[in-house]
This record gives structure tokens, sequence and C-alpha cells, in this order.
């Protein structure tokens, strides 16, 4: 029997690596992608998927809520996976505004209309900068207090809260996940590490906040995107699962691995005013999601990060225009 799933946020980085492994994996399930084409997404991710016959692009935004609910009304959605965020921590630090309107209002719209129209499955796709910063030692657990630092992560425990809310109050059944920070093809050019490797590929200067001593825990896209789909088809109604791969690095040990396996010099590092409420440290314990979901990532993280420094080699006509896009 066949499943309608509607994934949200379907044309940025996670959403669209996870279009193409259900695309790929999943042969009874067909997609509406809803995504409001922000700044970060674009139809260029969805290159050879978007006119797949399993799969439905749609533009518009999460919290209008007419968009919503003919979408819910039409297609009947068995299950929702809500990716769709606001998502750069400087960006709301900047204009939070947006972050409110889309990362809460957008989820309490969803939730309005799975209520409402039967859906059987709702997964949250939330972040582990919900739960602040770590000191030298420990991992987030599930039982960890939400202690958000920055709007970006303000608002998505706000929108986790009301997902738990709405699972208590009305029944639904809502699953959320809290992954560590993603890398892999068709990351946005203003992050991290595509970031640092079209510097190092210019010769330019290569940023870094602080000392480089903040400490986040990297996961490739593809193994965050089997443990979404673990969490949708094997989860617990109201159950939080934590995903990660313990690849810890600190910023600076991440920029240095890059430039070494570009063989671009350390010169290039340049330490720039930190950003403000910069959390320290990161790391996930992610033993609920292997134990109960049979979930493990499948790369080893320095292999991993290797893999996709190379993509961003071979792929240079893919993130030079949204690169010069975003600086014009």
């Amino acid at each position: 029997m066949s499943t309608t799933v509607l994934i949200t946020g379907g044309a940025g980085f996670i959403g669209s690596n996870l279009v193409r492994l259900v695309l790929a994996e999943r042969p009874d399930w067909h997609i509406v992608n809803l995504d409001k084409l922000t700044y970060a997404g674009h139809r260029s991710t969805l290159d050879g998927v978007m006119d797949h016959p399993r799969h439905r692009f749609v533009v518009g935004d999460i919290a209008d809520r007419a968009t919503v609910e003919s979408l819910f009304a039409e297609a009947r959605f068995d299950t929702v996976l809500n990716l769709a965020a606001e998502s750069h921590v400087d960006r709301s630090i900047d204009g939070p505004a947006i972050f409110v309107q889309t990362n809460v209002q957008g989820t309490q719209t969803l939730l309005d209309a799975a209520r409402r129209h039967g859906v059987s499955t709702f997964v949250q796709v939330s972040t582990d900068e919900v739960y602040g910063a770590l000191g030298p030692t420990g991992l987030f657990t599930e039982d960890t207090p939400l202690a958000p630092s920055s709007p970006y992560s303000a608002s998505k425990a706000a929108a986790d809260l009301l997902c738990q809310a709405w699972h208590r109050t009305y029944g639904l059944d809502v699953r959320i996940t809290r992954c560590s920070n993603n890398h892999g093809p068709r990351q946005f050019p203003e992050k991290l590490i595509p970031v640092v490797i079209s510097r190092a590929l210019a010769d330019r200067a290569v940023p870094v906040y602080g000392d480089g001593s903040n400490i986040r825990d990297w996961i490739q896209v593809t193994d965050h995107c089997r443990a979404i789909l673990a969490v949708a088809e094997s989860g617990r109604a109201g159950r939080t699962y934590n995903i990660g791969a313990d690849g810890e690095l600190s910023n600076l040990e991440l920029v240095r691995l890059v430039l070494e396996h570009l063989g671009k010099p350390e010169s290039l590092i340049s330490f720039v005013r930190d950003r403000p409420g910069h959390d320290w440290r990161y790391a996930i314990d992610s033993a609920r999601a292997r134990d109960e979901l049979g979930w493990s990532p499948a790369r080893d993280v320095g292999a991993a990060l290797r893999a996709t420094v190379d993509w961003y080699v071979a792929h240079q006509d893919w993130w030079r225009p949204l690169l010069d896009r975003s600086a014009s």
C-alpha cells in the first residue's frame, strides 16, 4: 500500500537529501514537497528528481494557513516530515522575527492541519542547539533541559514544545528528532564547511570565530536522513530521539582538516570576533535511536568529511552561482 508523505523544506540542504533518499529507497512513498524557496532553498538542490513521478513540488509557506489547508485536504497525508525552518544562527541574531514566524507559527499551522486531517505520524526535525551548551564533559540526552542561546534555537525549542503539547492535549502522534551538525552535498554556501572550502579554493582568508575552540558534533546528512526515516517508521509517539555520529571536532580542528585535504596552508585561517551567545560545545548521546530503532551512522566522521570536501570541489558549478547570488 502506498504512503503519501509531506516533506516540508524539501528544497533545502537536509530536506533535498531526504527527498532523494526516499525516492531511491521507498518505492511505495509518494512525496509532496512544500518549500518557500527562501535564500537557502532553491530548485537546483532537486536537479534530477524534480520531475520524478512520485515527487510533486509546491512553492509555499508553512505559515500560510490557506496553502497548508488546501494541500492537506487534497493529498490526505499519512505522514508529515517537517524540515522547513529558518536555520542560520547569525541571521537569527540580526532578524529574529522571521524565525518566529516560520519555525514557531509555521509548525503550529502544520500541527493544526495534521490534527484536523487525521495524519498518522508527524515528525518534527529539530536541533541539538535547543539544549544550549555543554561543558568539557558529558553528552546531550533526550532528558537534558532545554536552554536555547540564540533566537534560532529558541524558536526551534518553542516548536518542539508545541509538538509535545499537540501530542499530550490532542493525541497527535508526534515524534521529535534532534540532530547534531550536518555536512554533505548541496548545503547552502554560507554554512561553515562550504565557506571554508570556497574561500580556501580562492586562497582567501578563512574566518574562524573566537579562538576556534567551540566544539560541534558532526554527522553526514544521509546518515541523518536515514535516522529521520527510522523515527517515522519505527519510533514511538510522543518520543524524542537524539541523532549523532560521535563526531566531535573543534571548529579549528575542522578547518584544519578541510585545509589539509585541499592542500592549502593554515596561514589562511583568520580569527574573527566571536558570535554573541556562541555555545561552546555540543555532543549527542544517540543511544535511544540506536537501541530502539536499530539505527547507526554508516560513515566514519573523518572519511565522511573528506568525501564532503571532494563533492564541493567536484561540483563548483552547483555552488558558485549560489555564492554569487547571496553576495549580490
